[in-house]
């Protein structure tokens, strides 16, 4: 499948620099999964657009302050005497945690990253937090271990210390109000560099209407990754090395899914993380001979969803509007099909909808 196949027009003045005013004020573009019939709404009446049987399922995983600006201290290396050297290196850096690996020890991308070598060590704030580089790897990924100097931990000084990710096509620095709006109202686990956005826009009264209508919800956490925003650079989507999140799905949510399917209630996705994660799940469960539902456990999606895909577990999809020629797009697509959600985006930017992570969403139902 071309990727060219998922592209579209999108003029960057529809590109949401700033949350509104209100979460629950973004419009909300409505799609029927089988008719492709569209209905322009508010995000304000979602709950009235439900039945009210449905389980909805939330990504509760917290966005971490993942960049950090520090400076180069140098690297400690060992001299043919076999005495300790240290080469003095200056300049600025910055170093942008996209995993954790274990302890104090993160996956990273740096920059400049082609003068950052193993040994160099980078000093953060007042000098109370520092790392060292103690590994490279492909596309220049870097394990980096930190050490805090101060009462704190390493944890608390990068929450402290660091800045909000906000994407790429976000055109300003972070502000201080995106430590708040940069993530969704129920974010737990802390761990993701990217925010699960489709729930940005729920708040605390719009989860009690819910309850209130009779809907069950109930969480799984999934880090969302930087290949979120990853492009697809192949010429078809089959060739796109598809990135890899780790997420957790309770033994308590795998049963409510269960019992939500025999009785046959929906299942409805808050976003596109909790839909590659179930889906994930019931594909691994059915490899095992365990079933085609979610069981519970940890793991690493690699599910690649693409037109064609047999959704085992979702059947509505709450989600925002995403790059073209992305693999999010491609998700989307699966669920609803590749020409009713076009004509959904074209009607979107004719209607003048905000896009991607702070803008307007869309539920498919």
């Amino acid at each position: 499948m071309r990727a060219d196949e998922f592209d579209y027009e999108l003029p960057s003045e529809l590109i949401a620099q700033r949350p509104l005013d209100r979460r629950d004020a973004s419009r909300l573009l409505v799609v029927g999964r089988a008719t492709g019939i569209l209905e322009d709404s508010q995000f304000s009446r979602f709950p009235e657009l439900l039945f009210g049987n449905e389980l909805i399922v939330f990504n509760n995983a917290r966005v971490i302050p993942a960049r950090l600006f520090g400076r180069r201290l140098g690297v400690h290396s060992q001299s043919p005497s076999n005495k300790t050297v240290r080469e003095h290196l200056s300049g600025n850096v910055e170093v942008f945690l996209t995993r954790k690996l274990e302890g104090d020890t993160w996956e990273a991308l740096v920059r400049p990253g082609k003068k950052m070598q193993v040994g160099e060590r980078v000093q953060f704030g007042e000098g109370e937090l520092e790392a060292e580089i103690i590994s490279r790897g492909e596309l220049g990924i870097r394990a980096v271990r930190f050490a805090a100097s101060n009462a704190f931990s390493v944890d608390e000084n990068l929450e402290r210390l660091g800045h909000v990710p906000l994407p790429p096509y976000i055109d300003r620095p972070d502000e201080a109000t995106d430590r708040q709006r940069y993530q969704t109202v129920y974010a737990q686990r802390p761990g993701a560099v990217a925010a699960p956005t489709a729930g940005l826009h729920f708040t605390p009264e719009i989860l009690g209407q819910l309850k209130a209508k009779g809907c069950e919800l109930c969480e799984i956490t999934l880090d969302v990754g930087l290949g979120t925003f990853q492009p697809v650079h192949t010429e078809t989507l089959e060739e796109h090395k598809i990135h890899s999140e780790g997420y957790e799905i309770s033994l308590e949510v795998a049963g409510k899914i269960r019992e939500a399917k025999s009785n046959s209630r929906p299942i409805l996705a808050a976003g596109t993380t909790v839909v590659r994660a179930l889906e994930d799940a019931a594909a691994r469960a059915s490899a095992a001979g365990q079933g085609t539902l979610p069981v519970h456990g940890h793991a690493e999606a690699q599910i690649f969803l693409l037109p064609g895909h047999e959704f085992r577990v979702v059947d509505k999809l709450l989600t925002n509007f995403h790059l073209p020629k992305s693999t999010l797009l491609a998700l989307v697509a699966a669920f609803a099909g590749r020409e009713k959600i076009l004509q959904a985006y074209r009607h979107a930017v004719a209607e003048q909808y905000r896009f991607y992570s702070y803008g307007d969403c869309m539920l498919i139902r």
